[in-house]
């Protein structure tokens, strides 16, 4: 494996889940594979649980890592080509990409969106620059329109845990007092319609997400509807696909209580983190036997081992 950033960079999405499993039971049984690596963590945004869970998944795996905050450390990188850095820009990505693949062998990248033009966060520029110039394999940290990482721990919760073969699981939106990216919906989405499960979308009237992530899922408006015997229910905010980046007032009442979960099969509920409590999610749940949140975090870390162990092993 050379790229992770997506479902579509997984031949057998199944196979990488039992490898995260696996790893989660023997952790350091692959220690020798990243002895004289290095892996470097490149955060244009800020992180908690990715660059903890992705640094100690290298740890296990034998790994050297290094850290750069760029939005604190480093230059204000210029993407453009052909342009006179005569600006704000103190580096070009060409170079800076390209002198962080000779120092590590492995590079993951955070770069969220702006939510101002949707055709350039879509684009993904930051982070196919990074692939592009950096000439060694990369792996998303989450990046402007997916968060691969998260919806492989996702997964392999839902596995974990599941009392059904075929487990409906639910993605409901939530409120938020600010516009947040379509990253982890999308990704979640894209990740579900390969699972083996019976997938659900619900939210508001505006807030569609863009149909390339969304096929093969069931959609509706009604949330009573989608959660009616749910076994897993995965609850976040997003911003509107169109009119990109935007918030519609009102819809408070998509908080998900206990008294929504009394029609659901006792399901579990999950988030990525980090949550606004008694916005997103009352603290009824996420102090309740229903929150998975917590074990949800803790699997980012066989997720991200499973992809590092096989990046290493393509450049054995």
């Amino acid at each position: 494996m050379k790229l992770f950033s997506s479902v579509n960079d997984v031949p057998d999405i199944n196979e990488l889940v039992k490898e995260a499993l696996h790893l989660k039971q023997f952790p350091y049984a692959y220690k020798d594979l990243g002895e004289n690596k290095t892996m470097a963590l490149v955060f244009l945004n800020p992180s908690l649980r990715t660059r903890m869970s992705t640094q100690k998944a290298a740890l296990n795996l034998g790994m050297n890592v290094m850290v750069l905050n760029m939005d604190k450390e480093g230059w204000a990188l210029e993407l453009r080509d052909n342009v006179i850095m005569n600006g704000n820009t103190v580096e070009h990505i060409r170079e800076a990409a390209a002198v962080m693949g000779q120092y590590a062998d492995i590079i993951g990248v955070r770069s969220f969106p702006g939510l101002k033009d949707r055709k350039e966060d879509y684009s993904e520029m930051i982070f196919n620059k990074f692939v592009q110039f950096c000439g060694v394999p990369v792996v998303s940290l989450e990046s402007a329109t997916r968060h691969p990482l998260q919806s492989l721990a996702d997964l392999v919760t839902i596995e974990e845990l599941k009392t059904r073969s075929k487990p409906k699981v639910v993605l409901t939106w939530a409120p938020h007092i600010k516009p947040l990216p379509q990253a982890v919906p999308n990704s979640f989405s894209e990740w579900m319609c390969r699972a083996d499960v019976d997938f659900t979308i619900t939210h508001p009237k505006g807030y569609e997400l863009s149909t390339d992530f969304t096929k093969g899922a069931k959609i509706t408006n009604n949330q009573d509807e989608a959660l009616a015997d749910a076994d897993f229910i995965y609850v976040k905010n997003w911003s509107a696909y169109e009119p990109y980046g935007k918030i519609f007032p009102g819809n408070e009442d998509w908080m998900l209580t206990n008294e929504k979960l009394k029609i659901t099969n006792s399901a579990k509920i999950m988030h990525c983190l980090p949550v606004r409590r008694n916005l997103e999610l009352s603290d009824e749940i996420l102090d309740g036997e229903s929150s998975i949140v917590v074990h949800e975090a803790a699997n980012r870390v066989w997720a991200a081992q499973a992809v590092l162990k096989r990046m290493l092993e393509s450049l054995s």
